[in-house]
């Protein structure tokens, strides 16, 4: 079996960025969505659940959590990327589901409410969002009512978004629970802490903002928050207020001055900053190259190590198991998720499109259903190497990158800008054909995608599994040269 877990102890844990870009600032003027996540010791495979309706009185609970949801009458079909680990993932899933509203998260460190408290909800918030949401804005009000009634045993970050808008939905251990839409001429980027800051309590109709009815009492009755003037909650910052000292993160700083620098062009912006005014517009190029990025201090490694691995403190780092950008589409079936894994520097943004009625072959290990069951109660088999699966061949090509990464380098990232490049250009034309063809035939239509997208995702498969074989041989006969220059 093989085994790659992270000494958490020794290495403290950092974990996912995203990105998102308002409408008015991307060059599809639709929102764009920019995901890494970052699990040590997760693998990773995907499924695509149906539309399902559900028996009145059914009620639904989830191995982590001691809620007893009641369910909805029917739930959205959805794209499920699900992060499987010995120990169960509770909060690593990304979704995006049937009506184009899509749900990542990123841990963040502890809020003054103490971690470690079980109960209420945590996996739930996540794949309830999915299956009952229209709207990004219908998910934040879902997510809302949800944490108020039953409760969160974590705090997070969930980006929930749609085409047309994208929100920040923070939530700490409790009933607590803040949201901020990302204006449609602005960007936002988030590490691993609360980025919240002052909250509109006087946004009644939620243009802007979401929040729990208790978020001032608490933070008042415990001593976090007092205004400066009695009665005027304008000062109120929610990040400082429930997390204050517990962010100050080495690898948070660095992350976001990393990718801050790369979204202005010049300095980065203040640390735990919400979002900014983007000065230029953003196209999905934009945030695959921020999401493959590695720290800054590679270059000077590299002058002491040549065979220094870039995956220290960067956005693209040694724990990330999936990168995706989501490119929606006016229509939810265009809508197309780019998807790298396990490491975004290593392979090739796939076209994975939401209209697909089956998964490329090699994809998901087993069904749905019975990914749910066993999610919290994983079997170690599963962690043995299977050449039927592709996980395992990009798995391999990214841990013979790391014994020499330069070395590697220039082969690997020369084929996959050739192959992004082709799966670019295509897209254009899939989708103009997609349209004319689903005039006539839907049916049809939504099977030139599965075809489509499986074609890709063979493509790179085989890719990976002889690019891994070439580097291995190549590496070899770079050794046996060395050493014959010896004789």
């Amino acid at each position: 079996m093989i085994r790659f877990m992270a000494d958490t102890e020794k290495y403290p844990r950092t974990d996912c960025s995203t990105i998102i870009v308002g409408k008015n600032a991307t060059t599809t003027g639709r929102v764009l969505v920019g995901h890494n996540e970052d699990d040590p010791g997760c693998m990773v495979q995907s499924h695509l659940v149906p539309r399902m309706q559900h028996a009145e009185g059914e009620t639904v609970r989830f191995a982590d959590g001691t809620a007893v949801i009641d369910q909805v009458p029917e739930t959205c079909a959805y794209y499920w990327s699900e992060f499987r680990s010995l120990n169960g993932e509770a909060f690593a899933d990304a979704f995006i589901n049937e009506y184009g509203v899509s749900v990542v998260s990123n841990g963040c460190v502890d809020s003054k409410h103490p971690e470690g408290v079980t109960g209420g909800m945590g996996y739930a918030l996540r794949r309830l969002i999915a299956e009952r949401a229209h709207s990004a804005r219908e998910g934040v009000e879902i997510a809302a009512a949800l944490v108020e009634k039953y409760g969160y045993y974590s705090t997070r970050s969930y980006a929930i978004c749609d085409k047309d808008e994208g929100w920040i939905f923070q939530v700490v251990i409790g009933h607590n629970f803040v949201a901020q839409r990302v204006g449609d001429d602005e960007i936002q980027y988030i590490p691993n802490w609360l980025t919240i800051r002052n909250v509109d309590f006087n946004d009644t109709e939620h243009k802007n903002f979401y929040f729990s009815k208790t978020l001032l009492s608490d933070a008042l009755e415990n001593g976090w928050y007092k205004p400066a003037k009695e009665g005027d909650y304008s000062d109120f910052d929610f990040a400082l207020t429930y997390q204050e000292g517990n962010a100050v993160i080495p690898s948070n700083m660095w992350r976001s001055d990393l990718a801050w620098r790369q979204i202005t062009g010049t300095e980065p912006v203040p640390h735990r900053t919400f979002s900014i005014k983007a000065p230029r517009k953003y196209g999905v190029e934009d945030l695959k190259k921020i999401l493959r990025s590695h720290y800054d201090g590679h270059e000077e490694d590299l002058k002491t190590d040549p065979k220094m691995s870039p995956h220290r403190y960067g956005i693209c780092r040694d724990t990330t198991v999936e990168s995706m950008v989501i490119d929606f589409a006016d229509i939810p079936e265009l809508t197309c998720v780019w998807r790298a894994f396990p490491r975004p520097c290593i392979a090739p943004y796939l076209p994975w499109y939401v209209g697909i009625t089956k998964l490329p072959k090699g994809y998901e290990n087993f069904g749905a259903k019975t990914a749910l069951a066993s999610h919290f109660a994983v079997d170690p088999a599963e962690f043995r190497y299977d050449s039927s699966r592709a996980y395992w061949a990009f798995h391999m090509l990214e841990n013979i990158m790391e014994f020499d990464y330069q070395f590697c380098e220039e082969k690997v990232h020369g084929d996959i800008e050739k192959m992004e490049a082709a799966m670019t250009a295509a897209k254009p034309l899939i989708d103009e054909a997609y349209r004319k063809l689903a005039e006539t035939s839907p049916e049809y239509a939504r099977q030139l995608l599965t075809d489509y997208t499986a074609a890709q995702a063979q493509k790179a498969w085989e890719w990976a599994e002889q690019t891994a074989l070439e580097l291995v041989d190549m590496k070899n006969a770079a050794n046996m040269d060395f050493w014959r220059s010896k004789l």
